[in-house]
């Protein structure tokens, strides 16, 4: 089993982790990763985007001008595409992009992403994280004393009110419970900040 150090509030050693091969020591699949998080970010489309074709633009009841003679190309209709204000080739309608992947397939990419963060140091593991009382600034505090970067997904095993209203206003970090975090987010903020008490219940979901 992988050894990670377990840091406090304050950014001191206090100890060591042994963390679960088969979910934070695998080979990262690259494709599995990049399957669930296409699947994601499609999840996420609205799909409202909406235009008119040329059956629904008003006019285009007459030809707009005759056959021949005018010097200009011969035209049928003002709501053909060509035609400035006409109807918009193949348009858009509103639709949904929702879609599904197997369940194998998401365990496996949600491994890998954990696993990735683990082989490139990107995994501070603290011992607990809580405040008496929402502070935006104990929060900056931590995150400097860990060194963490910039963009931080801190990961909790309950909901915490005062860790997570203490982490709302810093941009670049989010804070998720093990059971609302994605691979996407995971691979998509630098440093991924886990509570022991976090990575137990990891283990326990997904071994």
């Amino acid at each position: 089993m992988a050894k990670v150090t377990m840091l406090n509030m304050a950014g001191t050693e206090v100890g060591s982790i042994d963390l679960n091969d088969a979910i934070f020591g695998i080979e990262p699949n690259q494709n599995a990763v990049h399957a669930v998080v296409k699947n994601y970010l499609a999840n996420q489309r609205q799909g409202t985007q909406s235009a008119k074709n040329r059956g629904e633009v008003r006019g285009g009841g007459r030809k707009p001008f005759r056959q021949k003679g005018t010097g200009r190309h011969r035209q049928g209709s003002t709501t053909d595409p060509s035609q400035v204000g006409g109807g918009v080739a193949f348009a858009p309608k509103p639709r949904d992009y929702r879609y599904t992947v197997p369940k194998k397939l998401r365990r496996l990419a949600m491994k890998s992403a954990l696993s990735s963060k683990v082989q490139e140091k990107e995994i501070i593991v603290l011992d607990t994280l809580n405040f008496e009382a929402p502070k935006t600034k104990e929060m900056i505090k931590v995150l400097g004393n860990v060194n963490a970067a910039k963009k931080a997904l801190i990961i909790l095993a309950e909901k915490d009110e005062n860790v997570i209203r203490s982490a709302a206003n810093i941009p670049g970090v989010r804070t998720a419970l093990v059971g609302t975090m994605n691979v996407y987010e995971i691979i998509n903020y630098t440093s991924f900040i886990v509570t022991k008490e976090a990575i137990n219940k990891i283990e326990e979901v997904y071994s």
